[in-house]
């Protein structure tokens, strides 16, 4: 492996385990919000909870729901790696995938149709014919604008694009939900609440929303809180992130070194307010893994996101001058 990808991954995992001066703490149990993948698994895997939500966000009633626990949130082989979505299904067959996202990610659409295919194909490896294939469902809960349009629900179909009266009718929906929407107007209040409470802080998560599924998710966050084997589980889990991301480093994956890191530096700016939206496709956008690890020094010393965009963008354009 090349030394700056060596270099990006020592820094990355101090800032991972709390080390490093000014590095990040890492996050305890007791610290998570909603948005955080651990927890909304584990509230998510509260059958109840996951119809409701369900509910709340397509807007027709479920008589029950079966939520896989194998492939949601625990290490399985066959997937070789952490599940971070949550995977369901109605009594209609219609299958459900959910997951959460805290930060902008590259190709949110792409990864949406590897969640469709991923059941379609599961379900002809069981033997289903293609007129049995379940509709499916896909809903990324953003904790940002994945459109920029200011819209609290984003939701596809494919239909024809010479006349959209004419529908595909292939059962694929996939929806993204964004906790920085501002068209009230075309959702109903109940998603406008919930979306509030993922966007909240540890401190405002715990208020009172004066909704029905919120205090749902409230009370079961505060049992698994209150249970020790959570705890276990959260440390096994967070340890497993950890091994996978060693590990890809140390093949030599450089594009995870690169997407670690890029999340290194977005999660530091984030201690230091609101990131803008420009900056955060900036970082995104940069994939020379040298300028990230200065970088990324730059947010572990900065005191403001304002002056780590006056140091950044100094120390871009001086690079880019030579």
């Amino acid at each position: 492996m090349a030394l700056s990808a060596k270099l990006c991954y020592n820094s990355f995992i101090g800032f991972l385990c709390g080390t490093g001066g000014n590095m990040k703490k890492r996050k305890t149990l007791q610290d998570l919000t909603i948005k955080d993948n651990f927890l909304f698994g584990a509230v998510m895997h509260v059958e109840e909870n996951c119809k409701g939500f369900l509910e709340l966000v397509l807007g027709f009633p479920i008589a029950h729901v079966v939520v896989s626990k194998e492939r949601s949130m625990i290490y399985h082989p066959e997937y070789k790696g952490v599940r971070l979505d949550i995977y369901a299904e109605d009594e209609n067959h219609t299958h459900y995938n959910v997951e959460m996202q805290m930060r902008r990610k590259k190709a949110l659409g792409k990864r949406s149709r590897y969640y469709h295919s991923q059941i379609v194909m599961e379900a002809l490896e069981s033997g289903e014919e293609y007129e049995t294939i379940p509709d499916t469902f896909v809903i990324f809960v953003c904790d940002f604008d994945p459109f920029g349009k200011e819209l609290y629900c984003y939701t596809f179909q494919n239909e024809c694009k010479e006349d959209r009266n004419v529908k595909l009718e292939d059962g694929c929906c996939t929806i993204f939900l964004s906790t920085q929407g501002k068209k009230e107007e075309l959702v109903s209040p109940d998603l406008v609440r919930f979306l509030k409470f993922v966007m909240a802080d540890l401190e405002e998560s715990e208020g009172d929303f004066g909704d029905e599924l919120v205090e749902r998710f409230q009370k079961t966050i505060r049992e698994i809180k209150a249970d020790r084997e959570m705890g276990g589980r959260y440390m096994i889990f967070e340890e497993m992130l950890r091994e996978e991301k060693q590990e890809g480093k140390l093949e030599g994956k450089i594009e995870g070194a690169i997407e670690a890191t890029q999340e290194a530096v977005l999660e530091l700016l984030e201690d230091l307010g609101e990131i803008p939206r420009e900056l955060q496709e900036k970082i995104e956008g940069q994939e020379d893994l040298g300028k990230l690890k200065v970088l990324h020094k730059m947010a572990a010393r900065a005191d403001s996101i304002g002056a780590f965009e006056k140091e950044a963008e100094a120390y871009l354009c001086s690079k880019e001058a030579k």
